[in-house]
């Protein structure tokens, strides 16, 4: 009997990606291989987000689509943070599903696949770390690659379900991070984008007296490292060393994703955190006299409990006042077991839908003006792909798969080229290359 073959189909943020290519790794380190298809795989896996109700409908979803490609004799493995949550809850659902392993379980992932196939493999194995710390991944197929530098969260936020789904932060210790990203560099990788619930907290669980300040300048001169981009920023964990570094080191993107939320007072401090829309716009004022260039992006929460009309409209306010680059707007989700869950005042769907489109619309106007600004402009980008004969690239300003792109009339994946940018059209750029960067 040959080795099994496995697939796996992942959901939710890049954190879960990340996962993913470790556990892939550690399944062909086990001697697994993957299988070229749900249908011709002999075990079939889904890494399942349970962040909001709406993630959670997506990955039920996907589990039964699975069922229904795979072969009648497969089996099927539920992993990630609903398996980790709801593990309970999924078996007793989906008793079609052989099993379910939370992502305190990942370590017997092997075994388990080794009992539902029947397979032994004749080498001998290593035992298996717990796989944040694990510097092995699947070979990337694209020029950037995500790394994850913690897990979990301490912040006390009435609205989430991470610290009951993924724990306290845990930090991994700066060496073994750069060890994860050299090997990256050595397979084909350039641009290295650093996530965690709470990153700019990095390390304060673990003594590390620098942070995440100490941590880039531990990383930002490996070989082969031409960008560094860091993604869910906690403002108030945000200090003037972080954004002094961001600002002025030319490897580190000066990219700020601020984790907002609102700019109600009223409302953040029922979300149980501080700040407010003046001290964000000193923030953001703050980042800008830096790096009057530098790209903003956020997230807000709409219909959290209580949220008024009033609200939204100071909201609006806000967004038309700072001008951020980019912007995701997200309905509120009364995740069980959260404080925000056992509120008073929940707001209706139809409102919530309503206030969605309103304030995308706000903010597809803004970053249309700010793309349209870049027009005559010279930009280092990063080719991620060609699709259908276009070079896909991006600069500084574009972090993967949530922000907009810059078509080019030339390229090929993991190039680096400068972009005299000549046409906006949205959230999308396009560029004529006029050399390598």
């Amino acid at each position: 009997m040959g080795a099994p073959t496995v697939w796996l189909t992942t959901l939710g943020c890049a954190k879960n990606q990340v996962d993913s290519e470790k556990l892939e790794a550690m399944l062909a380190e086990g001697g697994y291989k993957a299988a070229t298809s749900p249908g011709a795989a002999d075990v079939v896996m889904v890494n399942t987000c349970a962040f909001i109700e709406e993630a959670r409908r997506e990955s039920v979803e996907t589990i039964l689509e699975m069922q229904d490609s795979k072969r009648p004799d497969a089996k099927t493995i539920v992993l990630g943070c609903m398996a980790q949550r709801f593990g309970v809850e999924v078996e007793q659902a989906l008793p079609e599903v052989d099993a379910v392993l939370g992502l305190d379980r990942y370590g017997e992932l092997v075994t388990t696949l080794d009992r539902l196939t029947g397979w032994r493999p004749v080498t001998l194995r290593r035992p298996v770390m717990d796989i944040l710390h694990s510097v092995n991944r699947s070979r990337p197929t694209l020029p950037y690659a995500y790394v994850k530098v913690a897990e979990g969260c301490d912040k006390p936020c009435t609205f989430c379900a991470i610290p009951l789904i993924r724990g306290p932060q845990r930090s991994r210790r700066p060496v073994n991070i750069a060890e994860e990203i050299s090997s990256l560099m050595q397979a084909g990788v350039s641009e290295v984008v650093l996530v965690a619930q709470d990153l700019a907290a990095y390390g304060r669980d673990i003594d590390a007296p620098g942070g995440i300040v100490e941590l880039l300048e531990l990383v930002d001169g490996i070989e082969g490292l031409r960008r560094l981009r860091l993604l869910y920023l906690y403002p108030k964990e945000i200090r003037p060393a972080l954004i002094e570094l961001m600002t002025s080191n030319p490897v580190i993107a000066p990219y700020f994703d601020l984790s907002l939320q609102h700019s109600s007072i009223r409302l953040l401090r029922m979300m149980k955190r501080p700040g407010g829309g003046d001290r964000y716009r000193e923030l953001i004022g703050s980042i800008r006299v830096a790096a009057p260039q530098a790209a903003l992006r956020s997230s807000f929460i709409i219909g959290f409990p209580g949220e008024t009309d009033d609200e939204v409209e100071e909201l609006v306010e806000f967004l038309e006042d700072v001008r951020l680059d980019w912007a995701g707007f997200f309905p509120y989700s009364a995740e069980e077991g959260t404080l925000a869950a056992e509120l008073d005042g929940q707001v209706d769907a139809e409102t919530v839908e309503e206030r969605l489109r309103y304030l995308q619309a706000v903010q597809e106007e803004i970053t249309a003006e700010a793309n349209a600004e870049m027009i005559g402009q010279t930009v280092a980008v990063l080719v991620d792909q060609v699709e259908d004969g276009v070079a896909v690239a991006r600069s500084y300003r574009e972090a993967p798969e949530i922000d907009g792109v810059i078509n080019l009339d030339r390229g090929v994946p993991g190039e680096w080229l400068l972009a005299e940018i000549n046409g906006a059209y949205g959230t999308e750029l396009a560029g004529t290359v006029v050399g390598t960067a």
